[in-house]
């Protein structure tokens, strides 16, 4: 039973609010600076988002404010805290852990906020950030239970030999993944992403989220990764370095970002760049278990060089016969033909999708870089996609998509 809040605490905590907009990010720098001077606490993150501007100092800040500004409100945070419980478990975060986080923070908003940091308003925090921590840890117990309740389910990192590596495009390569202990996996809900660990030269124990790019089967897992030439490493080192046969180490599957059991509406699936990979899970699921669903699966891509998985893609819409796959090419090759490569030239518009597909009465899933999630979060909002029919997922904190 997670104790409530005190109403001292819910307002001392709201008068924060115009600090915590003005220093928010300076406080969640100082908070990681602490917290990684642990190595056993560094160890458990995604370095890639850390660092001087890394995304997850500017989410974390973000989210703060949003706790603050609706720590009367709390109901309006339920999606976060969902999205944040999945991350946990697939970091494999521990209850132990979160004391680790709280003296941090803590001694963060003293250093930064200075005398406005009283006594009272960081016992206010305090009260806060366990309150918090409470339901974040209720709910990760749940998730966990469910998962270990589930065949083929684990907890911690589990390893997984690569017994294929399959070339899609010329950025992108699928890996498939077999447990090393020849057992069952869990199935996974398409859409939703594998945490791996592995060791990179001069970077040890790197973990990333790589979305699982086929459909649930018991057996095996797949992911779809991008090379990234200005990355840190992680997807040059599965490209350049795992070879067949090579293991890798991965919690079990996570995120709120998934296919429902049983779609109560069109789907329409809405992708760019690598962000395919979930909607091909999502794809291979809808033609094996859902006759008749009507799906439009539309994405955007440079050209046939960074195009992957077309032909595989079309060829379980006809097999399933109400898939409608359109591509758009951004800057196509010379030899790329509208009709025969891809169906139209240029970026995917809402008002293209409007004419094209049900996507005022569809759940609509979308998966992609930044630029391309801000756009269509919003003007799906704009052209009349009601706010719960809009789902999505993509790599990297979400920072300023979350706080919206």
């Amino acid at each position: 039973m997670v104790r409530p809040l005190t109403e001292q605490t819910i307002r001392l905590v709201k008068t924060t609010v115009p600090a915590l907009a003005e220093h928010g990010t300076a406080i969640t720098a100082a908070m990681y600076a602490r917290l990684f001077q642990d190595a056993h606490i560094k160890s458990l993150f995604n370095h890639a988002n850390q660092g001087e501007g890394g995304g997850q100092v500017h989410a974390l800040a973000a989210a703060i404010l949003a706790y603050a500004q609706n720590i009367d409100n709390l109901s309006a945070l339920m999606p976060v805290v969902e999205r944040i419980a999945y991350k946990h478990v697939g970091y494999h975060i521990l209850p132990e852990h979160y004391p680790y986080v709280a003296n941090a923070l803590l001694a963060a908003i003293k250093e930064v906020l200075g005398d406005a940091a009283t006594e009272e308003i960081l016992a206010a925090w305090g009260e806060a950030y366990w309150f918090l921590a409470d339901v974040l840890k209720a709910r990760e117990t749940v998730l966990r239970e469910e998962i270990l309740k589930a065949e083929g389910g684990w907890t911690g990192w589990r390893k997984f030999v690569v017994a294929e590596k399959i070339k899609e495009s010329e950025v992108i390569t699928s890996f498939v993944l077999r447990p090393e202990d020849g057992g069952p996996v869990l199935r996974h809900r398409p859409g939703q992403y594998l945490t791996l660990r592995f060791d990179a030269p001069s970077q040890p124990d790197l973990k990333r989220n790589y979305s699982i790019s086929c459909a649930p089967n018991g057996e095996f897992y797949r992911i779809s990764v991008k090379r990234e030439a200005h990355g840190q490493g992680g997807s040059r080192h599965l490209h350049d370095r795992v070879e067949i046969g090579d293991i890798l180490e991965a919690t079990p599957p996570a995120g709120d970002f998934f296919l429902p059991d049983v779609p109560q509406r069109p789907v329409v699936l809405l992708s760019g760049g690598v962000g395919l990979t979930p909607m091909v899970s999502m794809v291979e699921t809808i033609a094996a278990d859902h006759e008749g669903l009507e799906t439009h699966y539309i994405h955007g891509t440079l050209s046939s060089a960074t195009h992957a998985m077309d032909r595989h893609v079309r060829a379980l819409a006809r097999q399933h016969g109400n898939i409608h796959v359109n591509t758009f090419y951004s800057t196509p090759e010379p030899h790329d033909q509208v009709g025969v490569s891809h169906d139209s030239e240029g970026f995917i518009s809402p008002k293209w999708l409007v004419a094209h597909t049900p996507v005022r009465e569809a759940d609509v899933y979308l998966c992609g870089p930044k630029p391309f999630l801000r756009y269509f979060v919003s003007e799906l909002a704009l052209i009349g996609v009601p706010a719960n029919q809009i789902h999505y997922e993509f790599f990297g904190p979400t920072d300023e998509l979350m706080a919206a």
